[in-house]
């Protein structure tokens, strides 16, 4: 029986995508029944050795011509494929699928990753007088447009409350972790390696994890701190590289490159504890970061932000340290980085728990 073919699509993701590839494209492929796609930005990795087809855009700036003109390469890719099923994990590609739904046929949904229109309002990644106008129009797009869609996947279960106009046919798809089957932790025995991992932007925590790293080690030399994930912004990332500047202890990977997740995961591998700290605003409001269910599953103690819901997951576990970013308390938490971590094995932190349930749905939209 001649196999169906499904597309999963991304700008600026890329084509070895934790969630777009790891998560929902693996998950495909392991039922033997369909021909995966999967086209996105290009990766510093070697292409897996999987049975999904990876079609790589040509490289561009984050804001430039090659930016706007990728979704066409987008277009021309799906009409080269014919795929019966489009997955698209940006806005900027929802014009696109509403092309291949007329010409084609296509049962075409939306994976909705970031709350797009607020990020771009509450981050640093545009100007200001552009930030209203951007996200206005990213809004304005979605509106129209997605009642077009068969179907829509939220990464974040706030969403469906944010996004008020794709309730009705909203499928929650949380970002839970995928570890290989023979991960073992192994932190190192003389050292106190903290780990910041992920998107680096001020946004995301990444200076309160350097002044946390930069208090604690004057007070024991032990501690290191390593930073690993990509910045987005150059005046971000200079800023990152000034504030460690003649700190030996303190080590940058990735910056502005994209990072591997095998690398991520290497670098959790061998940490003493993971940071997850994010400034309060607007765009962060009741997620969960991806990265708080993937210390979870890898059993790496956590220093972290007091927020009710991230503690109610922690706790019954005793996976984390509760730290106030603003004024750390040092000296308790020099003595809590001793303490004995995971009295117990997290679960439903892991992506086989939500596998089931988006293979459901991709069976509903290929009847």
């Amino acid at each position: 029986m001649k196999k169906r073919r499904i597309v999963l699509a991304s700008i600026l993701k890329p084509v070895d995508d934790t969630r777009m590839s790891e998560k929902l494209a693996a998950s495909l492929t392991r039922l033997g029944d369909y021909e995966v796609y999967v086209i996105g930005y290009p990766s510093r990795t070697k292409t897996p050795a999987d049975s999904i087809t990876r079609i790589t855009l040509k490289s561009f700036k984050r804001i430039s011509i090659g930016r706007l003109l990728a979704p066409l390469t987008v277009l021309k890719k799906c009409i080269q494929v014919k795929p019966e099923l489009l997955i698209v994990n940006t806005h900027e590609l929802l014009m696109v699928s509403i092309i291949n739904r007329i010409l084609f046929g296509t049962k075409i949904v939306y994976d909705i990753q970031e709350n797009y229109a607020r990020n771009i309002l509450h981050t640093t990644g545009f100007a200001w007088p552009l930030k209203p106008l951007l996200a206005g129009w990213v809004r304005l797009k979605e509106m129209l447009l997605t009642p077009l869609f068969h179907g829509v996947l939220l990464a974040e279960k706030c969403y469906a409350n944010e996004l008020p106009f794709v309730r009705s046919k909203s499928l929650v798809l949380e970002n839970k972790a995928v570890v290989p089957a023979n991960f073992i932790r192994q932190p190192p025995a003389n050292k106190i390696k903290l780990v910041f991992t992920g998107t680096l932007a001020e946004s995301t925590g990444v200076f309160q994890a350097i002044n946390l790293a930069l208090k604690l080690h004057p007070l024991n030399p032990k501690v290191e701190l390593e930073i690993i994930g990509y910045c987005a912004v150059p005046a971000t990332l200079q800023k990152i590289k000034s504030a460690i500047a003649g700190c030996s202890f303190i080590k940058l990977i990735g910056g502005n490159q994209l990072v591997p997740h095998t690398e991520i995961l290497e670098a959790i591998r061998t940490a003493s504890f993971g940071i997850i700290c994010y400034p309060p605003a607007p765009h962060i409001l009741d997620k969960v970061p991806t990265k708080l269910y993937e210390y979870l599953a890898c059993q790496l103690p956590i220093l972290l932000q007091p927020e009710p819901a991230w503690i109610e997951l922690c706790e019954p576990h005793h996976a984390a340290i509760a730290v106030d970013f603003d004024n750390p308390d040092l000296p308790k938490i020099l003595v809590q980085l001793n303490d004995s971590f995971y009295t117990s094995q997290p679960l439903n932190v892991t992506w086989r728990d939500e596998e089931a349930r988006f293979l459901e749905q991709v069976r509903k939209f290929l009847i």
